[in-house]
């Protein structure tokens, strides 16, 4: 489950999903420590730790469960590495800044939270919609139709391939049938055995 290849449509799916999930869970965390009104009303500082330290996980793990479906989705459309280790990477490091705006922001000041996250998120972006766009060498893929469609019985051989074989044995029949002769020989044939008159 956790090894094959995805199209864009599941990865589109997959990725969606995820993200509802995180966003929950890191509500959940925040809910479960101190909670929203003492988030707000707490400075920053040693009461928000645990929050952070919640948040952190959280994000972290669902960076590796992203970072799964990313790679079956490059590997599915042999899509660069580096743009996959990039976009782990970053989202390791948004998880992490994440975190720590939580632990430091001041809410009665606007300022405090730092543009170069947002920056950081639509480079994220960015690497998310390569992946997702990415193109096979040979085409559409065929499996994820099949997965998607879910098509009963085993599927059509390829016209083409039909074409091509069934005229292969008339043409071998019509070749082998219009061989020529071999030349002969211009005059009249020379008489076997030795020497010049023969035996």
């Amino acid at each position: 489950m956790f090894t094959s290849n995805i199209g864009r449509l599941r990865f589109f799916l997959y990725s969606l999903g995820l993200a509802v999930a995180e966003t929950v869970v890191i509500v959940i965390c925040i809910v479960s420590t101190i909670g929203f009104e003492g988030l707000i009303n707490s400075g920053p500082g040693p009461a928000r730790q645990g929050m952070a330290g919640a948040v952190l996980v959280a994000s972290l793990i669902f960076v590796a469960l992203r970072g799964n479906i990313a790679s079956r989705r490059t590997r599915d459309a042999n899509g660069r590495r580096w743009i996959l280790w990039a976009y782990i990477a970053l989202s390791a490091v948004y998880a992490l800044l994440q975190a720590g705006v939580l632990l430091v922001v001041k809410f009665d000041d606007p300022e405090s939270i730092p543009g170069g996250l947002n920056l950081l998120a639509l480079s994220i972006f960015g690497l998310w919609c390569t992946i997702l766009w990415a193109k096979p060498i040979a085409g559409s893929n065929i499996d994820e139709l099949t997965d998607v469609f879910d098509f009963d019985g085993p599927l059509p051989a390829p016209a083409r391939a039909g074409r091509t074989a069934a005229p292969a044995a008339p043409r071998a029949a019509v070749s082998s049938a219009r061989i020529p002769p071999a030349p002969q020989p211009f005059g009249r044939p020379r008489p076997a055995g030795f020497g010049k008159r023969g035996i």
